[in-house]
């Protein structure tokens, strides 16, 4: 594995908000974002706690490594028995209380939440989550999503969430990326594209996302700001992770 400088600030220096959201347009790297958060804090001697309110992509959700992250230790709030990988609009009672977790010390709460702004209305069921100083919605800006590529684009789907949810997105995350194909250059280029979107918003740009390999090649101004070093945990239905079997279809 690529080892990368422990000087490097991380993502986890920056979020110090009890409970973080993430949204975005639909295959923008939400769930991919937000599982590895789930296990970085979990390693770092959190507990954590991850709620998957994505009702509107089945192939991709947080939800397909529940057995995995609950073996590390994170409790994870989804429907239960044979609904939990049914395509429905379904919101699992535990969802409403997951923003009451913030108060719990040393607890981090995370909301997996669909994409666009038909998958983030899904918010507007859940209270107590417009409160900047309780929870950081980070708005995940992937340059190679169709409709995303131009900052225009991003920030009209950004407001199409805000008016949607009826939260306020309170930060960026650049994860622009070709999954094994990226290089330094496809990160330069998701970086321009979401520190325009941040010029045009006035919303800070937080942290950005890669895998270790090519965080070991990044340097220059890039390198300065924080970043969330990716493990791909999340494959299509017929794809395999290693170390684990064919992973279950999300179709049923």
């Amino acid at each position: 594995m690529v080892e990368v400088s422990p000087d490097r600030p991380t993502a986890y220096d920056i979020l110090e908000a009890p409970v973080t959201l993430l949204v975005g347009h639909f295959g923008a790297g939400k769930s991919e974002v937000a599982v590895n958060l789930a296990f970085g804090w979990r390693l770092r001697g959190w507990d954590v706690t991850l709620v998957d309110l994505d009702l509107v992509k089945p192939y991709f959700r947080s939800r397909l490594l529940r057995t995995e992250m609950e073996d590390a230790g994170i409790h994870v709030v989804l429907p239960e028995d044979d609904r939990v990988f049914a395509d429905l609009p379904i919101v699992a009672p535990g969802a409403r209380a997951g923003a009451g977790l913030a108060g719990r010390v040393h607890h981090k709460v995370l909301f997996d939440v669909g994409g666009s702004d038909v998958g983030a209305r899904v918010l507007g069921s859940v209270p107590g989550l417009g409160d900047p100083k309780t929870a950081d919605v980070l708005f995940v800006v992937n340059g190679n999503r169709p409709f995303a590529e131009t900052a225009p684009d991003v920030v009209r789907m950004l407001r199409d969430i805000e008016r949607a949810s009826r939260v306020t997105v309170t930060g960026l995350v650049a994860n622009t990326h070709l999954i094994d194909e990226t290089t330094p250059e496809v990160v330069d280029a998701g970086m321009r594209l979401a520190q325009d979107v941040s010029a045009d918003t006035g919303l800070p740009l937080r942290f950005w996302a890669a895998s270790p390999e090519v965080v070991a090649q990044v340097d220059g101004p890039t390198a300065a700001i924080p970043v969330l070093t990716l493990t791909r945990y999340i494959t299509p239905p017929i794809g395999w992770r290693m170390g684990a079997a064919r992973r279950r279809s999300s179709v049923v």
